[in-house]
C-alpha cells in the first residue's frame, strides 16, 4: 500500500477573507461528531502495538478511514498494507476496525504472523449474528457497499449465505431460495435513513424477512447523523471534516443536503476551504466523521473564525460515553501491569 502524503496545512491562517454578508456570521458545531470508541481502540491498539515490539507493526488495510491518521501512524513506524502476504512472516500485524473475514484471519496465522485484532466490537457483533443465522440456514440479505473492507468481512463469516444489497434500487433483483427463511443484517456505517428504506423495500418482496437481534447501524453513526439532522435546518453550508473513503463521512454530506443546508462539502483538511464556499454565507454547519481527531475540526474552526465566522455554537443532540477495552494483547504496558488506557483507549 503507498504512502499516504500528508496534505495538512497548518500554516495558511487568514487565507480566507471576511466578506460581508446577510445577517450575523455563525458557526453551529455538531456534537456528537469525530471519534467514536472503536476508532479510538483501534488507533491506541497500533501506537500501544509500536510501544510494545517496536516498529515496525504491520498493519492490514487503513486501521481507520482517515489520510490524517494513516499518516501519522505511519512517522510513528506503522506500515500498511493490503493483504498479509506483504507481511514478513513472524511479524505483527494488526486488523484494523472494519474487521476481516476468517480467511484473512487463518491466512495469517498460516503465515506465522503475530496477530491483534482491532476490529470495531459493534462489527465483531454484526460477524456473530451472520454465523448464527448461516448456521440456522437464514439466506442473509447483507445491506452495504461493494467493496467495502467491513462487507467483505461480514460476507467472508458466512459466503454461501449471504447476498449483498448495496441500496434500495438493489431489491428488485434480489433473488432467495426461501422467502420465509431470510434475514438482514448491515454494514454499521451507512445512512440510517437509507438503510430504513432498503429494508422497508425488502419487506414489501419478502414479508417473513426477519430483522437482526438489534439496530447494526452503531451508536457513533446513528448520533452524528441525528447531530447534522439539527444543524442542517439552519445552515446555509456544511462542511464535514472526514476522508473520501469513509462511508460515515460521506453519508454525513448527503444527510445534511437532505435536511436543509443549501450546500455540504467534505473536507480532510481547513486548508480545503474554498472562499466561494462562504459567499451569502451566514450559518456554517461544521461537523467530522467518526474515524476525525478533534484537532482537524479546531483548524476549521480557527480558519472559519479567520472569515468572520468567531461565534461558535454547539448544537449537542446526544452524549457519548461508551468506552471498548483494548486488544488483550496490548491491556498491559511493557512492564507488565495493566495499562491505564486497557479500558476505553485514551482515558478522555
Amino acid at each position: 500500500m503507498p504512502r499516504i502524503p500528508v496534505k495538512r496545512d497548518t500554516g495558511a491562517r487568514g487565507r480566507l477573507q471576511d466578506i460581508p454578508v446577510q445577517g450575523h456570521k455563525r458557526v453551529l458545531l455538531a456534537a456528537p461528531r469525530g471519534y467514536c470508541a472503536g476508532v479510538d481502540r483501534a488507533v491506541v491498539a497500533v501506537e500501544k502495538a509500536l510501544e510494545h515490539y517496536g516498529a515496525p507493526v504491520y498493519v492490514r488495510k487503513q486501521i481507520v478511514h482517515n489520510v490524517h491518521v494513516v499518516s501519522e501512524l505511519e512517522q510513528q513506524g506503522a506500515i500498511f498494507v493490503d493483504e498479509v502476504d506483504e507481511v514478513p512472516t513472524g511479524a505483527h500485524v494488526v486488523f484494523s476496525a472494519h474487521g476481516v473475514s476468517p480467511a484473512v484471519v487463518n491466512a495469517a496465522a498460516d503465515r506465522g504472523l503475530l496477530a491483534i485484532d482491532a476490529t470495531c466490537p459493534l462489527v465483531t457483533k454484526v460477524h456473530r449474528e451472520a454465523v448464527r443465522f448461516a448456521r440456522d440456514d437464514y439466506e442473509i440479505l447483507l445491506i452495504g457497499h461493494e467493496g467495502h473492507e467491513e462487507v467483505e468481512g461480514t460476507a467472508g463469516e458466512a459466503p454461501d449465505h449471504v447476498t449483498l444489497v448495496n441500496g434500495p434500487d438493489d431489491v428488485d433483483h434480489i433473488e432467495v431460495k426461501d422467502p420465509d427463511k431470510v434475514v438482514w443484517l448491515s454494514q454499521t456505517t451507512l445512512s440510517v435513513d437509507e438503510t430504513m428504506e432498503t429494508v422497508r423495500r425488502l419487506r414489501e418482496r419478502f414479508p417473513n424477512l426477519q430483522d437482526p437481534p438489534s439496530d447494526d447501524i452503531c451508536y457513533a453513526t446513528q448520533n452524528r447523523q441525528v447531530a447534522i439532522k439539527k444543524v442542517a435546518e439552519e445552515a446555509d453550508l456544511v462542511i464535514v471534516v472526514g476522508s473520501a473513503n469513509s462511508s460515515n463521512s460521506v453519508r454525513l454530506v448527503e444527510v445534511a443536503l437532505e435536511y436543509g443546508a443549501t450546500a455540504a462539502y467534505r473536507i480532510d483538511y481547513a486548508s480545503e476551504i474554498r472562499q466561494e464556499w462562504l459567499e451569502g454565507v451566514a450559518t456554517v454547519g461544521v461537523t467530522s466523521g467518526a474515524s476525525v481527531p478533534e484537532v482537524l475540526v479546531q483548524e476549521v474552526l480557527a480558519d472559519l473564525s479567520g472569515a468572520g465566522y468567531s461565534e461558535v455554537k454547539e448544537v449537542k443532540t446526544a452524549e457519548e460515553d461508551l468506552m471498548f477495552s483494548l486488544p488483550k494483547e496490548l491491556r498491559k504496558d511493557i512492564t507488565g501491569r495493566q495499562d491505564a488506557r486497557a479500558l476505553g483507549g485514551r482515558g478522555h
